[in-house]
């Protein structure tokens, strides 16, 4: 163990497997979640090692993860995992399952077929069609993905060209009808789908339904198989293929396909929510309220897991560039003989400690996110409750700011880490490159962090109408809301109660969590007002809506980062509040070392948008000097736990993957043993002397011998 880590874990002012416990949800779920994680890093076919990813070629990482995503299907069938109530045989159905994919630390091709593609089924099929294709899922005879994007369009959902036309048995169709898959120019090849490129053999393929009448009824989902399930050649009429690197996923076959006239039955058409029978005659379903709101829950899940993952992949990185500035040493102290670990200079703290703080507010905020979904669902489900359209209405304005804002900081932050590290944080065997290039994806995918803010407003905006017109019952249908927080402060700014203004009258003051809760509050407001104001003036004087709200756009982004970083804020408060009322994981000692990181994370983010508190006066400019000292005495308090911290995150070395990041400390050997490894250190000469390097040096290639005619 290297000396300067067991010291940073001995000065520890609270216990880190209490912290750990909270992380898991408890000391059962530690326990088996340290089980299964074992059940992957020590199995003895030594498939799922990591050791060599970095000098593999893509093709043959690509093959090595399916050979890992094949073992593990094999272990979940000898140990039982997806026989659990509810799973029935489907594996990633089991709350295993999860964990078993982040112990393999590494990107698993067929995700897809679990993420996007059987959701689908479950959600826009009917139960004759479930009934027929979930258990090809569950079996893995049918593996799929999700074909939307296309070449051309991204996920501009109305642009999209890809066709279903219906073809009646009399005109060639099979019997009760069928649907043509065409892609009628370059621009519609399906374009970036996880999975598609060679590993699934069917895709949800979402595509234009041109009816019997022809008529054009819209954007819907098709079945389309892709591959023979016999010997997995492509059917014909499908052109299918891997898009090429990427700058991170690499281990995934993202595709490309194009369709030329592809015949499928009518019944592959999804049919929950709208048919067509064998006449080509199109008919929407009408569903429940409850129903709609189901699936629209169903959608926001996605963003609010990517909200929870965030704080992991950040977790990660602060575990390696926090546990090694505290075993690099650079420059002496006052006496001249003894290094300083650069965890001890403030410049590093500086750029660290706060997105340790980040990484333990995104988790309380991604759980809160996942509860309430799963809340709202239940009642819906159950109908022992109503569930408004506001109430639905604003998790989806919520989730799509955390999505923005988490992802946004994560991916920059997972870079703040690496550079950090200084050189050796740009070696692969750091474990950091492949980290951030593998999670910048999440900006993007799910809805484009820039793009999200303008549904985040759309939501609020109305919120903002109900307190500007008094309608007491449009405001009071908000009390179950995430954005009821905004209405203490949007009934000031629009002049129903008196001007608000931080109420700190020292620096110790303004530390208050709460205090600083009612400045995020007041900052949220009235960006928000401002838009409104904005877009109204705008079209009062003769602007389009279009161009008006087009104008408001970065505006709005400032809105949708407001709300975000005040919902953070409160969830750590208040996840912290109720963990001293029930007490059942954390001592005092614990709370206290959360509430310096919720202080951290508050004061930090005060501080970097300080001139939007500044702007209309909420804060002083002597209050502005506050803030500023007040990061640094944070930074003072979480410094002697900062191992502790990432320590109490329990990633084990194998899923690190890091030199740097070893819980032992012993960085300097293991940098060595990787540089080792390399190709090019396994032959002496070295590769290339013979063909090239020797005709310079022995050959006398390169000898001048004076002046040449030029060309």
């Amino acid at each position: 163990m290297n000396a300067d880590l067991k010291a940073e874990r001995s000065r520890a002012t609270f216990d880190t497997e209490l912290v750990t416990a909270l992380l898991d949800g408890g000391k059962e779920k530690t326990a088996r979640r340290r089980q299964l994680e074992a059940l992957i890093a020590k199995d003895p076919t030594g498939i799922f090692s990591n050791e060599d990813n970095a000098y593999l070629h893509r093709k043959d990482r690509h093959v090595r993860a399916l050979a890992k995503h094949v073992r593990l299907v094999e272990l979940c069938r000898a140990h039982g995992i997806g026989s659990e109530p509810g799973a029935d045989g489907d594996i990633t159905l089991s709350p295993d399952f999860p964990t078993l994919l982040a112990a393999v630390a590494d990107d698993i091709p067929t995700a897809l077929h679990w993420v996007m593609f059987t959701p689908n089924i479950r959600s826009l099929c009917d139960d004759e069609q479930q009934a027929k294709w979930l258990p090809l899922c569950k079996n893995w005879k049918m593996i799929g993905c999700y074909a939307q994007t296309e070449l051309g369009h991204g996920s501009n959902i109305r642009a999209l060209e890809t066709t279903a036309m219906f073809l009646p048995e009399s005109q060639g169709g099979d019997a009760g009808g069928s649907w043509i898959i065409n892609s009628p120019t370059l621009t519609a090849s399906k374009f970036w789908p996880g999975t598609l490129g060679r590993t699934a053999n069917h895709a949800m393929v979402i595509a234009r339904l041109i009816d019997g009448s022809g008529k054009d009824r819209g954007i819907h989902n098709f079945l389309v198989p892709l591959r023979s399930m016999d010997d997995h050649t492509l059917l014909p009429g499908v052109v299918t293929g891997d898009i090429g690197p990427k700058i991170g996923l690499n281990n995934y076959d993202n595709g490309f396909a194009r369709f030329d006239n592809v015949k499928i039955p009518r019944r592959n058409m999804a049919m929950r929510f709208a048919k067509v029978d064998e006449h080509g005659k199109y008919t929407k379903i009408s569903m429940s309220d409850a129903t709609s709101k189901v699936a629209y829950i169903t959608m926001m899940l996605v963003r609010a897991f990517i909200v929870n993952e965030a704080g992991k992949h950040l977790a990660q990185a602060c575990t390696v560039s926090i546990r090694y500035s505290a075993v690099r040493r650079q420059g002496f102290d006052e006496t001249g003989k003894k290094e300083v670990q650069i965890l001890d200079y403030r410049q590093q703290q500086h750029r660290l400690l706060p997105h340790l703080a980040e990484s333990y507010c995104f988790f309380f905020t991604g759980r809160k996110l996942l509860q309430h979904l799963f809340s709202i669902e239940n009642r819906l489900v159950s109908g022992s409750e109503d569930v408004l359209k506001t109430e639905v209405a604003d998790l989806h304005a919520s989730s799509s700011a955390l999505k923005s804002f988490t992802t946004t900081v994560a991916a920059d932050g997972i870079e703040d880490c690496r550079k950090a590290c200084g050189g050796h944080g740009f070696l692969q065997c750091s474990g950091l490159p492949e980290l951030a290039t593998t999670y910048l994806q999440n900006p993007t995918v799910e809805g484009d962090n820039h793009m999200l803010p303008q549904q985040v407003v759309k939501v609020l905006l109305k919120l903002v109408n109900a307190v500007q017109s008094g309608d007491a019952d449009a405001v009071a249908e908000y009390k179950r809301c995430d954005s009821i927080y905004l209405i203490p402060s949007l009934k000031s700014i629009l002049g129903e109660d008196d001007v608000e203004q931080c109420t700190a009258s020292s620096e110790e003051s303004m530390m208050d969590l709460h205090l600083l809760l009612a400045a995020y509050r007041h900052r949220a407001a009235r960006l928000l007002v401002g838009v409104a104001a904005q877009i109204q003036e705008a079209v009062s004087e003769g602007t389009t809506m279009q161009k008006a709200w087009n104008d408001a756009l970065i505006q709005m982004s400032r809105v949708s980062r407001a709300h975000a970083l005040y919902l953070l804020l409160e969830n750590f408060v208040i996840s912290l509040s109720d963990e001293i009322k029930t007490g059942e994981l954390l001592g005092q000692s614990e709370i206290e070392v959360l509430k310096d990181l919720a202080r951290l994370f508050g004061l930090y983010w005060l501080e970097r948008d300080i001139g939007d508190f500044l702007e209309d006066g909420y804060l002083s400019s002597e209050q502005a000097g506050w803030v500023r000292s007040g990061v640094l005495r944070t930074l003072d308090k979480v410094r002697p736990n900062a191992v502790a911290l990432v320590d109490a995150r329990d990633f084990s070395d194998f899923r690190l993957k890091s030199a740097l990041g070893r819980y032992d400390g012993n960085v300097y050997p293991e940098i060595m043993k990787s540089a080792q490894k390399d190709q090019l250190n396994q032959t002496e000469p070295g590769p290339g002397y013979e063909e090239h390097l020797k005709k310079l040096i022995v050959g006398g290639l390169g000898v001048y011998t004076g002046t040449q005619s030029r060309l």
